[in-house]
């Protein structure tokens, strides 16, 4: 399944955003917003986890950066069987299937996006 144009989009901003911010705690917000969009998509999906990857190494974080390795290989198979946990920011911290709430803001551009 591809992502409508709007929803892709929405993808983009959430990335560029965690790109250009100078706060590091900023960007892994934006990478988690934009993993909540991406899961339903197999290469956006996997593309975000690279992306979480490359942060957790560039801030020398190793179990943050382990975490990423696994997620990376499930992302798109979780994409295409539609195994996802709703609302899950991607990060290790947050478990590989915990469900967690969609901010409101997101979830309402989500929506949007879809329609």
């Amino acid at each position: 399944m591809s992502p409508t144009p709007a929803t892709k989009a929405l993808y983009d901003h959430e990335m560029a955003a965690a790109k250009h911010t100078l706060d590091p705690q900023a960007r892994w917000v934006h990478l988690g917003r934009a993993h909540i969009v991406s899961q339903p998509y197999p290469w956006l999906h996997t593309h975000n986890h690279i992306a979480m990857f490359r942060l957790a190494v560039a801030q020398h974080d190793r179990r943050e950066a382990l975490g990423q390795v696994v997620r990376i290989i499930v992302a798109a198979p979780a994409s295409l069987s539609g195994r996802f946990p709703d609302g899950n920011t991607g990060l290790t911290a947050a478990g590989l299937r915990t469900p967690m709430e969609t901010p409101h803001d997101l979830a309402t551009e989500i929506a949007q996006a879809a329609a």
